[in-house]
């Protein structure tokens, strides 16, 4: 597989205190099998549709102070993790976990954008990322929800180069970014609708084959749609909450509804 665009959205993962409620919420959510947890690497056990790995979900680490918030972590592509580490802190971010190698697998980091939004950097190894996206059960489309706009869209392009264009919507304000006019990432801007204390953040998509049938098995299993379903030109979607908090969203693409918007 070629290395994949710097930027590039490469992998996501999820911090469970209970982790095998996780695996039993998203094997009937989302078709996900899971395989043997790696003790090396603090019990971390991928999630496979199809045979293919398209996420991962992990313990918080021993030690780790306060009550650990669960919450779906978007990885970018990078091939030099300590240069975009660099890039990230003269962008005006934050490192919040230093460079560090996971054993052959590759090198990551975590960080963090001016307005608050956490992801992480993956060099990849031996474990380039997606080994499946855009189809069931898999990732699919990403999203930065933010309050602040302006410094989100400085960042990302300062960081990664992004080209962006403006959804042309006078109720949303809404933006795509691209690399070689692919686009990679979205942005919203938080409105009111929002709990004041929700803080900036990246929801990931999943594909699904039927959104309301995500929803009803989300919820049958002590999850939640705190938004949607709703359809869009873009495909059917929600966004759900699990059991243990986590918010992530399910889209059915082949569900479309209305005409693609104008963008700018």
């Amino acid at each position: 597989m070629a290395a994949r665009p710097e930027g590039t959205p490469v992998w996501t993962d999820a911090m469970f205190t209970d982790v095998e409620s996780a695996k039993t919420f998203y094997g009937d959510v989302l078709g996900w099998t899971f395989g043997e947890s790696s003790s090396e690497f603090g019990n971390y056990t991928q999630a496979y549709k199809n045979g293919k790995a398209v996420a991962a979900v992990v313990p918080p680490m021993p030690g780790q102070d306060g009550e650990p918030q669960s919450a779906w972590c978007l990885y970018f592509a990078s091939p030099d993790v300590s240069a975009t580490a660099e890039r990230i802190r003269g962008a005006g971010g934050t490192v919040l976990m230093e460079p560090m190698r996971v054993g052959e697998f590759g090198s990551m980091c975590l960080a963090q954008e001016p307005s608050g939004a956490v992801f992480g950097i993956w060099q990849g190894g031996t474990h380039e990322g997606f080994e499946l996206e855009g189809e069931t059960g898999s990732y699919v489309w990403a999203e930065v929800f933010t309050r602040e706009p302006g410094k989100a869209d400085d960042f990302f392009g300062g960081v990664f180069g992004y080209r962006s264009k403006t959804m042309q919507d006078g109720e949303m304000d809404y933006r795509t970014f691209d690399l070689g006019g692919d686009p990679l990432l979205g942005r919203m801007v938080m409105t009111e609708e929002f709990p004041a204390e929700a803080p900036s953040y990246i929801q990931v998509y999943f594909a699904v084959d039927n959104c309301d049938k995500a929803v009803e098995a989300a919820r049958r299993l002590g999850g939640q749609a705190i938004f949607g379903p709703m359809d869009s030109p873009f495909g059917r979607y929600a966004a759900i909450q699990d059991p243990q908090g986590a918010v992530f969203a399910v889209i059915d693409v082949r569900t479309r509804v209305g005409e693609e918007p104008e963008w700018a």
